[in-house]
């Protein structure tokens, strides 16, 4: 991995442009999608027919899965597969229930006459997209689906592509433990484009969420607005501070977790220990020959890795603020005492046994989380992404008589009359 040091020349030109990453669309890839849209808003299912041959190799003879070939794919997953995906359906659902406890209850204030306040109601029909192409992820499939089905989403509508149109018996297994109401074998752009338009099979939603590659994200950022959507995803991310007393053999296992996902994941080491690097670099080394993903992780590592030395820890951590990590992992002595001094993350994994790989699957918390450095502005995604809220306002007469020449004075101000002449018309004095 690439190595700066903080008080080096040039660390900070070094670090800006490091950090001028983002989640932009390549303009080939938005004109594809603005084309795929198109095609399924004019010609809905015959164009997501069309396109599923076309990307994805196959035409399906139906573009939904039915309850029988659920149920096929839930008999076919190996008992020891399906009890994992009970434990960590358990607990992301344990945790989200505790979510929506917490901050999703409708509220009223009543004080001088008029009653103040927020009525929360779930979404009515959300969209969960699952990638199926090169690998399949059932994890997605309940931290998108379960959150949904918690606030009380009455239909979950999930699309993902079938490789070479076979389905993956552990994403189904995974859909109908997670509540979805509805599968299609469908996925890339058009999936999006018949999630927001609506097709005579696959029925409009009010917000899609979930990972998917650039087409995906494209269609998603050009579809915001008709359809909610819950964030554009870059490559994933992690940053790792630590200090003397870190192991370097699971530093250097942490930052190949997150690697391996994608040759443009990010993995940052933020260290005052000069031993502790030299350490880490030479674990990296070992645990790489013996994975699977290592094409993919050496060109992680080696293009956008990095190392940065520091001070102190206070360094590491302001360091770790301005990257706003989608995962970042806390392994120093007494890691709670840090938390306060952590502003920017998507999740944040407390010292030593606390890898982001419990995170990713079955600690609780979503893994949908916010990369490109939005964690700066944005969460993971959780109960609240499926709630709505509206005002709630109620005045009595007396509290009206006091406050009406207040608001026909702010509407004058504003030269807006029909709005002043609205209070006047209940018979202002």
């Amino acid at each position: 991995m690439k190595t700066l040091a903080t008080t080096a020349p040039f660390f900070e030109e070094n670090w800006s442009d490091f950090l001028k990453r983002s989640a932009g669309t390549d303009a080939s890839v938005e004109a594809t999608v603005r084309d795929v849209i198109a095609e399924v808003r004019a010609r809905g299912d015959a164009a997501l027919l069309d396109t599923t041959e076309k990307f994805d190799g196959h035409r399906p003879a139906a573009l939904e899965v039915s309850r029988a070939e659920i149920a096929a794919a839930v008999t076919s997953v190996e008992p020891s597969a399906l009890r994992a995906l009970k434990t960590a359906a358990a607990r992301i659902e344990a945790f989200h229930h505790l979510q929506k406890k917490k901050l999703a209850a409708s509220w009223t204030s009543k004080k001088g006459g008029i009653l103040l306040g927020e009525q929360v109601r779930p979404l009515d029909r959300v969209g969960i997209y699952v990638p199926g192409g090169l690998a399949a992820y059932p994890s997605t499939v309940l931290m998108n689906a379960i959150p949904a089905r918690v606030a009380g989403v009455e239909e979950i509508i999930m699309v993902s592509p079938w490789r070479e149109g076979r389905p993956n018996a552990h994403t189904l297994a995974a859909a109908r433990l997670a509540g979805v109401t509805r599968v299609f074998k469908i996925g890339g752009a058009q999936a999006v484009a018949a999630l927001a338009y609506g097709t005579a099979s696959v029925p409009a939603v009010d917000k899609i969420v979930g990972p998917g590659n650039a087409y995906v994200a494209a269609a998603k950022r050009l579809l915001f607005g008709k359809v909610g959507i819950d964030m554009i995803a870059g490559p994933t991310e992690i940053a790792v501070v630590a200090d003397e007393g870190a192991s370097p053999a699971s530093v250097a296992a942490d930052l190949l977790s997150q690697a391996e996902h994608d040759p443009m994941a990010v993995a940052v080491l933020l260290t005052h220990s000069e031993k502790l690097i030299q350490a880490v670099q030479e674990a990296l080394e070992r645990q790489l020959g013996g994975l699977e993903r290592r094409a993919i992780l050496k060109k992680s590592i080696e293009g956008c890795g990095l190392v940065v030395k520091t001070r102190n820890l206070n360094e590491s951590l302001a360091l770790s603020n301005r990257f706003a990590p989608e995962h970042l992992s806390v392994q120093v002595r007494n890691a709670r005492k840090a938390l306060p001094k952590i502003r920017h993350a998507g999740a944040i994994f407390l010292g030593p046994y606390a890898p982001v790989a419990f995170g990713d699957y079955l600690a609780g918390p979503n893994h949908v989380l916010p990369t490109s450095g939005t964690a700066r502005f944005s969460s993971p995604l959780g109960v609240s992404d499926f709630l709505k809220r509206s005002s709630l306002i109620e005045i009595a007469q007396n509290a009206f008589e006091k406050l009406a020449p207040t608001v026909i004075r702010l509407a004058e101000l504003e030269g807006l009359t029909a709005h002043a002449a609205s209070v006047r018309v209940r018979k202002v004095p």
